[in-house]
Formats: C-alpha cells, sequence, structure tokens
C-alpha cells in the first residue's frame, strides 16, 4: 500500500489481524521495511503488525528536495497511522528507525502507548563506525563517485558492521534496498540523524516522554558502543533493557526468535486498543 503524503508517498505494509493491538516497526538507515521479514511471522499471530518505509527507503518516494529530518520523518509516520485508523501503538525502531520512532512519540503522545529501540545509538559519542566504506561514502566528491560507480561487493563491504562478525550472510534484498536510495536522501537522512542525536541524547528524550521503554542491543555491535550505551539506557526510569551476547547491530536478522519473543513479553504488557 503507498499513502500519499506530505513530502511525498510512503509505502506501507500490514500484517496479522486489523483488529489486533498494532506494533509499528520502523527500520534504520538505508534499510526498508524488508529488515523485519524474520520477525513478522511471529508477531502478526496476535498484532496488527505495521511496517513503513521511511522517505527516501524502500519502496517510498525520495524527493531530492528534503524532508529526510528526523521529527518530518516521525511525523510522517504518525500521518500513516492517521490514515490507518490507527489510535494506539507499540512503536519500535531499529538504529535510526529508534530516533524515528521516539521524535514520533514526542510529537504524538495520545498515540504512541510504549516504545522499544533496538541498537539505536543513544548520542554520538557512542558511535563506532559505518566501517570503511561507510567513511568514504559521507567524503565530498570521492562518496558521490563511490556512489555511482557502487557494486553489489561494495554494498556488502558496507553492510558489514551491521552484523557481529565478517562473513555473515546478508540477504540479497538488504542490498537491493541500499542500491535503490539516491545518494541525496542517504547523505540527508544521515545527517539528520546525527543533528537529532546532537541536540539531546536520547535517553535524555526518554526520560522526558516517561513511557514504558524496552531497549535491546546486541552486545557484539560493530556500530554502537553497546555497554556504555546499555548502561545508560538502564539509567532511562523503569526501563527494559536486554543484551544479546554474540549479537550485532541487527538482532532481528542474526536472532529473529529471541528478538520476536522479546517484543511480544514486551507489547503484552503495555499493548493498548
Amino acid at each position: 500500500m503507498v499513502l500519499p503524503l506530505d513530502g511525498g508517498s510512503v509505502h506501507v505494509r500490514q500484517d496479522g489481524p486489523r483488529d489486533a493491538p498494532a506494533l509499528v516497526l520502523i527500520h534504520g538507515l538505508a534499510g526498508s521495511a524488508r529488515w523485519w521479514d524474520p520477525l513478522v511471522p511471529t508477531l502478526a499471530e496476535h498484532h496488527r503488525v505495521i511496517r513503513i518505509d521511511l522517505l527516501g527507503h524502500g519502496r517510498s518516494a525520495k524527493p531530492a528536495a528534503g524532508g529526510y529530518g528526523i521529527e518530518e520523518q516521525g511525523r510522517r509516520v504518525g500521518q500513516a497511522l492517521d490514515r490507518l485508523g490507527v489510535r494506539h501503538a507499540v512503536v519500535a525502531g531499529h538504529s535510526t528507525g529508534g530516533s524515528v520512532a521516539t521524535a514520533l512519540a514526542e510529537q504524538r503522545r495520545d498515540l504512541v502507548s510504549a516504545l522499544a529501540l533496538i541498537d539505536s545509538g543513544l548520542s554520538l559519542d557512542a558511535f563506532i563506525s559505518d566501517g570503511f566504506v561507510g567513511r568514504l561514502l559521507f567524503v565530498p566528491v570521492v562518496g558521490q563517485s563511490l556512489w555511482r560507480l557502487r557494486t553489489d561487493g561494495i554494498i556488502l563491504q558496507g553492510l558489514e558492521t551491521a552484523f557481529s562478525r565478517p562473513g555473515f550472510e546478508i540477504p540479497p534484498q538488504l542490498v537491493d534496498d541500499v542500491r535503490g536510495m539516491t545518494y541525496s536522501a542517504l547523505t540527508a537522512t544521515s545527517q539528520a540523524a546525527d543533528d537529532y542525536l546532537e541536540r539531546r541524547p536520547l535517553p535524555d528524550r526518554l526520560t522526558a516522554l516517561g513511557k514504558p521503554l524496552l531497549v535491546i542491543f546486541g552486545a557484539a555491535d560493530r556500530r554502537w558502543r553497546a555497554a556504555p550505551s546499555a548502561a545508560a539506557y538502564r539509567a532511562v526510569p523503569g526501563a527494559r533493557v536486554e543484551v544479546l551476547p554474540g549479537i550485532g547491530h541487527s538482532p532481528m536478522l542474526e536472532d529473529p526468535q529471541r528478538t520476536a519473543t522479546s517484543l511480544l513479553t514486551f507489547t503484552a504488557t503495555h499493548t493498548t486498543r
């Protein structure tokens, strides 16, 4: 389903009973709704699972004019949920999607009943690296040239740090997601994510929100420092923090069963119809 919204059309996927409690899944930078595929069959047994391709990603519009700010992305997710008739939802975000979920909750406290963040960087101080290819992409001129010449091999190198170990078998649809982006959408979204964290770290924002919170972090995350990140999230009153040993930046792909179980346990307590 494609919804025409302010700033561009947004692609939405729905699974599960339409009258079940809503669980919204928001992907990270250069991803799409397909990153959640391994979890959906389990989650959709008892939830209305709604996946949204953020502007500039997946099958959503990729305008050159912008609209990639984190607050704008959050507002657009809220508009999509309004169009779908969703009044209350648990919202889960992976990586940059966690910032979008937080921004949505800041704007729409009535809509978001609880938040689940999966390997979402809390501040730029906790950032490790996007890897060599990732760093090059954001170098002026060099990055644009690399993007024009990108091969599947280059994309796979860039995706490598999203997993706990080199050699992890990366699903081909993840490569397709990166290939389908425009360079301006990629860099604008990345800069917007940095700006959002620089203005105020996520734990401070989440403390002010006072929403039920689940945080899942892979102990072997190669993009964000897991131990200090988990400690900072534990300082949020009432937060439930799980650190998964041996898992990297993408638990939904490396350990989908455990990730789904954590989400289901959390939503069972904090679902609002």
